[in-house]
């Protein structure tokens, strides 16, 4: 019997350039003094590429930080803006964490990853305030080429 083809994956963010993004994302946060943080770098599918949780870091930040992400990729718009523009809006909120099994966290710091105007992936940072994190997503994102989508609240 003649063995079977075996075909890879279409990959648009690879593992080399996960890592990349969170070096530079933890590297912003040890620049600017920030608490000890933790990185997920997540596909267009919400599958977690890769994650580093520094010394010191939180046990629950990996779950946090993937929330963040996995609430950018669900919505399409980076954390910061899901949770700015649902003010209000408890029960919608409420379905979308329900529908999401809990994964869904609406707060800065989970912010798309933008190639050639598409999301590819999402990254998401906790450890510090909501704001430092964004900050450091943001970082990681642009140190490894890429385009940080995020945008202003309606």
């Amino acid at each position: 019997m003649p063995k079977s083809e075996v075909f890879s994956l279409h990959t648009p963010l690879p593992l080399a350039r996960a890592r990349q993004i969170i070096q530079a994302a933890l590297g912003r946060g040890r620049e600017r003094a920030f608490m000890p943080l933790t990185a997920v770098v997540l596909d267009s599918g919400g599958h977690m590429i890769a994650m580093e949780r520094e010394d010191g870091a939180g046990v629950v930040r990996q779950q946090v930080a993937a929330g963040k992400a996995w609430g950018a990729l669900g919505i399409g718009v980076g954390s910061r803006t899901v949770g700015a523009r649902n003010q209000g809006r408890d029960a919608f909120m409420a379905g979308v964490a329900a529908a999401s099994d809990g994964q869904f966290i609406p707060v800065p710091g989970g912010v798309l990853v933008i190639e050639n105007g598409e999301a590819i992936g999402a990254v998401g940072v906790s450890g510090d305030t909501s704001d430092a994190d964004e900050e450091c997503a943001i970082a990681g994102i642009e140190a490894a080429g890429y385009r940080a989508g995020v945008d202003t609240p309606d």
